[in-house]
């Protein structure tokens, strides 16, 4: 993730040592000429901003529909809520508020800290590769509701 960051940030500097024509008056460009086509941000800190409020949830959406195992499990033993916009719950953000991000919470309302996802700086993300790691929890978390009932 952060190499493909570097890299723009890279082709930045290049483009900005490149020619230094006289352009007509306006604002610049983001892209410096590599595209203006292409979405630009002007940080990393908006680049990682944007890639983590929605670039992966498409995909790990289309990932979640093709997954019938999950579909199933989801069903019959889940009640799901998909936030349309993020709460000021700090129980729901246990780790941070970053997107997508899918938790698992108990019949005491409590959320299970002990199931997460394999990334250790945002426990509670999958991507669109996990769903294998995503339905193992959701097996655990079925067996932790039956043997702790």
């Amino acid at each position: 993730m952060h190499c493909w960051v570097l890299v723009a940030l890279f082709f930045g500097i290049c483009a900005s040592d490149g020619q230094q024509e006289k352009q007509k008056v306006g604002p610049p460009s983001l892209s410096r000429g590599w595209g203006d086509n292409i979405t630009w941000v002007k940080s990393y800190e908006e680049g990682l901003s944007k890639m983590k409020n929605g670039i992966l949830s498409p995909e790990l959406k289309k990932a979640f529909i093709a997954a019938k195992s999950i579909q199933t499990i989801a069903k019959e033993n889940f009640i799901l809520l998909n936030l349309v916009e993020e709460t000021s719950d700090k129980n729901m953000a246990p780790d941070g508020y970053y997107v997508p991000r899918i938790l698992f919470v108990d019949p005491s309302m409590t959320v299970r800290t002990d199931i997460t996802g394999k990334y250790s700086n945002r426990h509670y993300t999958y991507e669109p590769g996990d769903m294998a790691q995503l339905l193992n929890n959701m097996k655990k978390a079925k067996v932790l509701l039956h043997n702790e009932l």
